[in-house]
């Protein structure tokens, strides 16, 4: 068995996205803000699917890692847009979603436009409305200013040197995506891995996210200490146990 790849072109810009075929449903990795498909947990979700024979798929979105398009004219419409065509065009019969930081946003709103597709959903340290409550009340002045003046700001960061850029238009449109304080109509079964030491997305926050959903089956865990990342040996084992589970 290998990972096949290739590109999906989505509003005519390119996708790049990686697959194995295997056995349903699909597990699919949905990345982070300003992340891409060759991280270490879609590497070893990668690496897990070859080895069991599961159907994987991983993307990265525009303006993200291999595929094309500029990252500072993405928005959460555009990348749900993606998402959407990558479940619609890629994979067949049911999914997983697996979504990381944005990419648990991006799940969630996959599954209230594709609830017949969805089987379950896997989320780690799920960043949903994360640029009307996580960034916009923390804006310095200056990048306000520099929000007003240019209609972006570069927001310093711990995973990236340079940084990453944030515009007002990001901020606008993300606000048309919100879905707390819910109800989020989804009813799938649904694991939140969340680390109690994340300084992106307070764990408050996420556990605001399992209350909202319409679901029983929802089940939240706490790594007390764990980063946002998520990405240590023992995260990984937990994350592949978690998949495993609701397959």
């Amino acid at each position: 068995m290998t990972e096949t790849q290739g590109v999906l072109e989505v509003d005519g810009t390119a996708l790049a996205w990686r697959r194995v075929d295997g056995r349903a449903p699909t597990v699919v990795w949905l990345g982070g803000f300003h992340s891409d498909m060759t991280g270490t947990k879609a590497q070893a979700l990668a690496e897990w699917a070859l080895v069991r024979g599961q159907a994987y798929v991983r993307f990265d979105y525009f303006g993200h890692g291999e595929s094309a398009g500029a990252f500072i004219d993405g928005t959460i419409t555009r990348w749900r847009t993606d998402v959407l065509a990558v479940l619609d065009q890629l994979v067949e019969g049911p999914a997983v979603l697996v979504g990381s930081s944005m990419g648990g946003w991006l799940a969630c709103l996959a599954a209230v436009a594709r609830p017949d597709r969805i089987k379950a959903l896997v989320l780690l340290a799920p960043a949903a409305d994360f640029t009307e409550k996580l960034i916009k009340p923390g804006l310095p002045p200056e990048a306000l200013a520099a929000l007003a003046r240019d209609g972006a700001w570069t927001r310093p960061s711990a995973y990236d040197d340079g940084g990453y850029a944030i515009t007002a238009r990001l901020l606008e449109d993300g606000a048309g995506w919100s879905i707390l304080p819910g109800p989020v109509a989804v009813d799938t079964p649904i694991r939140i891995l969340q680390g109690g030491a994340d300084p992106d997305v307070p764990w408050r926050h996420a556990l605001d996210l399992a209350n909202a959903f319409t679901g029983e089956d929802v089940v939240f865990t706490l790594i007390r200490d764990g980063d946002h990342r998520l990405s240590r040996p023992q995260d990984i084992a937990r994350l592949i146990a978690t998949v495993e589970e609701v397959l």
